[in-house]
Order: C-alpha cells, then structure tokens, then sequence
C-alpha cells in the first residue's frame, strides 16, 4: 500500500523530518524511500492517512512510534528505509 508519509527521527544528536511515499505498510511495519539513510535503531515517527478502503469508516490518521530496522541504498539518490511499529495511536480529525 503506497500512502503520503510525515516521517521524522532522532539518530544520536541529528534530527529530521521529511515527506514521503511508502512503499509498503503493515500493522508491525512500514518500509519508505528517503533520499538519505538513517541509522538503524533510530526513534521514528510516522504519522500517516489510512484511506476509507482500509479503515471502512472514512478517512484515519495515525501516528506510529518505532524504529528503524534497515537503510540500504537503492540508487545514488535514495535509501529504502524499513521501520518497526511499536506503538500507535489515532490522531484527531484536523478542524478545517
């Protein structure tokens, strides 16, 4: 399942965020291309939309904590990226 990803980490002292596109997602995992790698270990947090397909009930948003297991490179340009999920929760609708 490819859904829009914010992912953000904390490797040592360095920090980033950053958008992206998973290549894949599971209640355990999620595995994503970043254009650089981070170590593995590393606090993740993904907050990502479950659509209606998934979900039955309308759109979801979620947040999952974890981290990462892999970074390998794929090309000069990107790392595919594959991280645990050890927690999540649901995230309250945003007011538009």
């Amino acid at each position: 399942m490819q859904l829009p990803l914010s992912v953000r980490w904390t490797d040592g002292q360095n920090a980033g965020e950053a958008l992206c596109v998973s290549k894949d997602v599971s209640s355990r995992g999620v595995s994503f291309l970043l254009p650089k790698p981070i170590e593995s270990g590393s606090l993740v947090e993904i907050v990502m939309t479950l659509p209606h397909d998934v979900t039955l009930a309308g759109p979801v948003r979620v947040r999952c904590l974890g981290r990462i297991l892999r970074s390998r490179a794929r090309t000069d340009a990107d790392y595919q990226l594959a991280a645990a999920i050890d927690r999540y929760e649901f995230l309250r609708a945003e007011a538009h």
